[in-house]
């Protein structure tokens, strides 16, 4: 009789990602849950929530639904897979502070292409982010203010008292108008790019109405409907200030909802050029690849490789046998010379003589 064997019966295994049909849907759900969980801390349990700022809660998750969208759509794509995995595991290196702040804080990249262009970021840049640190807080009521009687403002974060302050102090004016201030240096950073890029001979060979053009003009209209509201407030006693509010409240709204789809996507991408600089300056501080042709150090031998392997993930394959190596493995100029050769029938990626222009920067 033949014997029978008896099998414990595997345990299933479980994951949060089970509960969600995409990585989409997972992301929205906790994002979204984290939000009310803050706003309920931060409004006392909801019982200060300012109704008036609700499109601009609806505008904000719809932006965050098109972020994530795009995010997880880009984070597919086996290049950025491979930026983000080892970007991640390179964070904490010695020089990431350092990186984040020329990055992130100061734009020393931008510097380099001359003080006009890096201004007009730095005022762009700064412009909007301090907006959405200032208005995001309110919108999802993180931070409110509340008056008392004898004339002293109370500034409210996260459900506590943070500060006290007279209603014609210094902290008071600038938490009154911040948002005026951040309008004003969007508005002349907003100007200097389309000057720019009115006179700019290049720019206006590359530029695009839509792609180019549009995320200013959505800017300039924010900023000038904003310092609108303030002045009727302030001069007209609050005559028009209904029609306005609305007026600014959707152009902001349409902004947040075009934001991720547009050029205004790489604000909030920009972060992660941290990882691709530590990618860089980590694996090129281990080994850095020779061109096969000219024998140039071009790129770190880990990036060559990476780019090898996403070559083969997506079934391209640019070994060239014949001369034996991978078009990888060349610098840039080699590389363009080896394409010559191939419509030419000449090998004038073997001409040592460099192109002039070759270490141009721009």
């Amino acid at each position: 009789m033949a014997e029978t064997v008896l099998r414990k019966p595997m345990k299933a295994t479980h994951s949060i990602n089970d509960a969600f049909a995409s990585k989409f849907a997972k992301s929205m759900f906790l994002t979204v849950s984290a939000i009310i969980v803050l706003m309920f801390i931060g409004t006392r349990m909801f019982t200060h929530v300012d109704l008036n700022l609700y499109g601009y809660m609806v505008g904000t998750f719809v932006f965050i639904a098109g972020f994530f969208y795009r995010f997880i759509a880009w984070g597919e794509r086996p290049p950025t897979k491979i930026i983000i995995k080892k970007g991640i595991k390179l964070l904490f290196r010695k020089s990431t502070p350092k990186t984040s702040v020329n990055h992130l804080g100061t734009y020393e990249f931008i510097w380099n292409r001359g003080i006009y262009r890096w201004t007009q970021h730095l005022l762009i840049g700064w412009g909007v982010i301090l907006s959405c640190l200032v208005t995001f807080p309110l919108v999802f009521g993180w931070m409110y203010f509340t008056m008392e009687e004898s004339g002293y403002y109370t500034i409210v974060a996260m459900g506590m008292d943070l500060i006290t302050v007279p209603a014609d102090g210094v902290i008071a004016f600038l938490s009154y108008n911040a948002l005026n201030i951040t309008a004003i240096m969007v508005i002349i950073g907003v100007c200097m790019a389309l000057y720019r890029r009115l006179k700019n001979m290049q720019a206006k060979a590359e530029q695009k109405f839509l792609y180019d053009f549009l995320p200013l003009y959505l800017l300039l209209f924010i900023s000038i409907t904003g310092l609108i509201l303030t002045f009727m407030n302030v001069f007209l006693h609050g005559a028009g200030h209904y029609a306005m509010s609305l007026i600014h409240q959707y152009s902001v709204i349409v902004t947040l909802i075009y934001l991720p789809f547009g050029k205004l996507a790489h604000i909030p991408f920009r972060p992660l050029s941290v990882f691709a600089r530590n990618y860089r300056e980590h694996y090129g501080e281990q080994s850095m690849k020779e061109c096969k042709v000219c024998g140039d150090e071009f790129v770190s031998t880990e990036q060559s490789q990476d780019v090898v392997n996403v070559l083969g993930t997506n079934e391209i394959d640019f070994t060239m046998e014949k001369d034996g190596f991978n078009l990888a493995e060349l610098c840039l100029p080699c590389r363009r010379k080896y394409r010559i050769s191939r419509f030419a029938g000449f090998p004038t990626h073997e001409v040592k003589t460099k192109e002039a222009n070759q270490n141009a920067k721009g």
